[in-house]
């Protein structure tokens, strides 16, 4: 049986989820988290981490080891074809992590779950949250267990980390506006023989779609390739067609470790909060992979909601978590819009629109400035004022 009372409860046990209930465990907290999966993550899913994300979650002592098992990348190359538009490189950045870090999801998981467990706390499985009731005093929160038993859970506050389809978000009747782009996405992680350098992240443009190629641990590549309507089962060799028609190399495909399709949506809820209620995560925003953000913002919103947290429990007043909303939904709605603006420069058909978009980019590309803003926007630093 769980708690019949506790300070928090998280809802999932995301990265988000497990970033928030280890910042509240590391002040002490008594936090509940539940999450209606069996077992964590096995997939790489996101894979990208970005420099503010690793600043954060230092505080939580495990940036030193994802980075020493993650792979460091410090340049983004856009081409088209075998000519470079565009490079950015984040070496310059005013940052402890002047890199992309490239890490599966599922080690950036299991990570902060051994960080939970080390602060005292646990993830419950399988839970599944059935509603979610706010008032004054805080929030019940109704549970069913994995014997099919339900009971409800009193919190003085309720993290809903529990993904698009939020339990919480629904429960709070907070509204997730948006819409979803007709394109459908891939990922696959493969064994291949990449002939460019691991130190770059490579986007590539060409008439028949985008595709991404990224550097992993263990000798693996990350493919992320847009098309009209994705296979349900994707081969070696669906990748290989990918890479053959996108890339200018020759890059043999032996074996497909991962892979999914889906497609994507670019939302943000309509408020962060509601009464004792909190979103983080996807539970408050989702858009486009391009630029791998999504993680990130949700780890950044998971460790401020925490750190928020703990000191409205020290004081016996939540005025302090007012300003979460007002910090953290801004980020989201501009990620989105840029998210946006690059998938659809990504992916336009036309070409007069890829024409345009190419020489674009190649006329900024050759503006230090420029390429010195976006490596900030990319890395979610706070602008330079170079």
């Amino acid at each position: 049986m769980l708690p019949q009372n506790v300070d928090v409860v998280v809802v999932g046990a995301g990265p988000s989820g497990l970033a928030a209930a280890s910042t509240l465990r590391q002040a002490g907290v008594d936090v509940l988290v539940l999450e209606k999966s069996a077992e964590g993550a096995g997939t790489s899913r996101a894979a990208v981490v970005h420099a503010r994300t690793l600043e954060v979650l230092e505080q939580l002592d495990v940036s030193r080891r994802m980075v020493a098992e993650g792979c460091v990348v410090p340049i983004f190359t856009v081409r088209s074809g075998a000519r470079v538009l565009l490079q950015v490189d984040f070496a310059d950045l005013p940052t402890a992590y002047p890199y992309t870090l490239m890490l599966p999801q599922s080690r950036t998981e299991a990570i902060l779950a051994e960080r939970l467990a080390q602060l005292g706390g646990e993830v419950q499985r399988p839970y599944v949250v059935t509603g979610v009731t706010g008032g004054p005093g805080g929030a019940a929160v109704a549970v069913t267990g994995p014997d099919g038993r339900s009971q409800t859970v009193h919190a003085r506050y309720v993290v809903g980390a529990d993904g698009m389809h939020s339990a919480v978000r629904d429960a709070a009747g907070i509204g997730f506006t948006g819409g979803r782009y007709e394109q459908s996405f891939v990922l696959a992680d493969v064994r291949m023989d990449w002939p460019l350098s691991a130190r770059e992240v490579q986007l590539y443009f060409s008439p028949a779609g985008l595709v991404v190629v990224a550097p992993l641990p263990d000798g693996h590549h990350r493919v992320v390739a847009t098309m009209d309507e994705a296979p349900e089962h994707i081969a070696g060799a669906d990748v290989q067609a990918l890479l053959d028609a996108r890339t200018s190399v020759r890059a043999p495909v032996h074996e497909v470790a991962w892979a999914s399709r889906f497609r994507v949506h670019h939302r943000v809820a309509d408020a962060y909060r509601r009464g004792p209620i909190f979103l983080v995560g996807d539970a408050a925003h989702v858009h486009s992979p391009a630029g791998g953000q999504g993680m990130n913002i949700g780890i950044q919103d998971a460790v401020d909601l925490g750190t928020a947290l703990v000191g409205a429990l020290a004081r016996g007043a939540d005025a302090v978590l007012d300003g979460y909303e007002a910090r953290r939904r801004p980020v989201a709605q501009r990620v989105v819009a840029l998210t946006d603006r690059t998938t659809r420069a990504a992916t336009a058909s036309g070409v007069v629109e890829r024409t345009a978009r190419d020489a674009a980019l190649s006329l900024v590309g050759r503006i230090p400035a420029v390429r010195h803003r976006l490596a900030f926007q990319l890395a979610e630093l706070s602008p330079s004022p170079r």
